[in-house]
């Protein structure tokens, strides 16, 4: 009686597993990039190179010159 219980499983079983593993195969590699194309979207926010600042002299001498003040006679 044993066998014929073990003979009526169905053939399919044996090949049920792959079409689970094939999906969650797809969704683990789907998530893999959506964390990648993430993690790329943040360096270029946060960490991308910024421009870089005008090192000339005259662009220093601009900056390092003091304050222009207002003549005396403007305060009251």
């Amino acid at each position: 009686m044993s066998r014929s219980a073990a003979s009526n499983a169905p053939p399919e079983s044996s090949s049920a597993p792959r079409r689970p593993l094939r999906r969650l195969t797809l969704e683990l590699f789907g998530i893999v990039a959506l964390k990648i194309a993430a993690l790329v979207l943040i360096w270029w926010v946060v960490f991308a190179p910024q421009p870089k600042p005008d090192v000339s002299p005259g662009a220093i001498a601009q900056r390092l010159a003091p304050a222009v003040s207002a003549p005396p006679e403007a305060h009251p």
